[in-house]
């Protein structure tokens, strides 16, 4: 079966002259030579079996070029053609200027809320037909997904192991402060300035959160002389110290709000240093180029990292 070829620009001559009933007038207006759409439109009669016009003769009462039955039968679908090709050209810039297409992203959890919540909304509504995929959960989870191509960018504990780092390409460098907190109640929230030798006793209990591939040297020793302690989930100290019990170290994102609210207080350790946690939004460095979509969430991410102070140009 021989399949037929259609030029776009004869559909286009032949919807134009269906228009002006003139070949002249449409050749002006399509800004092509006469000789050229006649050329154009003669491919096509070949193409589809069959003259698609006849010259109106002064006889017949009628002036310029008419459709024949072919023509006015192949016209619709002609139209319908010239409507896909540009809703697919329209598609297609919107695909290259980060309007449409899909971008995934694995998040560490404690990063998934206030940090990533806002900037999804403010990045949806820039980007309505861009489908976005977020997976949250803990640093080696995120390196498996990413790994395993199930999300293109991860936010991820940084720097990684060695053993992963070469195949890592990290895009924005995140530095978020680790901040001791607890409920408005609790003695050490009351008495704000504490030590950690006051921590140690008064936390009652002291929260030991895993927010890093493994505890900093100076917490790690807080956490061994601290009686009693309590060994858990993020979320779930977190919910503990709203609700009054404990104290814990932990990752700005994970309180900023409640810290806002009132419902948590910062305590300042005036004989340790602030910990930082560094992160990192991450791309594998043998994978394809990140497509426009992709881009347009890692301005995006870098925007919203500046707006909270979390932005960091060092290595």
């Amino acid at each position: 079966m021989h399949t037929r070829v259609f030029d776009t620009g004869q559909l286009l001559a032949f919807d134009r002259i269906a228009r002006e009933r003139s070949f002249s007038r449409a050749a002006r207006l399509l800004a092509i030579a006469q000789p050229t759409i006649s050329e154009r439109i003669r491919a096509l009669e070949q193409a589809v079996g069959g003259p698609l016009f006849v010259r109106g003769g002064a006889g017949r009462g009628r002036r310029g070029v008419e459709l024949t039955d072919l023509g006015t039968s192949f016209l619709p679908y002609a139209r319908r053609a010239l409507d896909v090709l540009e809703a697919g050209v329209e598609v297609a810039r919107q695909a290259q200027a980060g309007e449409r297409g899909r971008a995934s992203l694995g998040v560490l959890e404690s990063l998934s809320g206030h940090f990533l919540g806002p900037l999804l909304a403010s990045f949806h509504a820039a980007h309505p037909a861009v489908e976005v995929l977020v997976r949250a959960g803990r640093h080696p989870q995120l390196i498996e997904l990413l790994l395993d191509g199930v999300v293109n960018l991860a936010i991820v504990a940084w720097p990684c192991p060695e053993a992963l780092v070469t195949d890592l390409e990290p895009l924005v460098h995140l530095r978020e402060r680790v901040v001791l907190v607890a409920a408005p109640s609790h003695p050490l929230a009351r008495a704000g300035r504490v030590t950690a030798a006051q921590i140690t006793t008064g936390a009652r209990p002291f929260l030991v959160l895993r927010w890093w591939l493994e505890l900093p040297e100076p917490l790690a020793r807080l956490a061994e002389r601290a009686e009693p302690r309590v060994d858990l989930p993020m979320d779930t100290g977190r919910q503990m110290v709203l609700h009054g019990s404990g104290a814990g170290f932990f990752p700005w994102m994970q309180v900023a709000a409640p810290i806002a609210a009132g419902h948590l207080r910062q305590v300042e350790v005036v004989d340790l240093a602030e910990p930082v946690r560094d992160a990192a939004l991450v791309r594998r460095a043998a994978a394809p180029e990140l497509g426009p979509a992709s881009r347009a969430l890692v301005e995006a991410i870098r925007r919203r990292a500046d707006q909270l102070g979390l932005l960091c140009t060092s290595p």
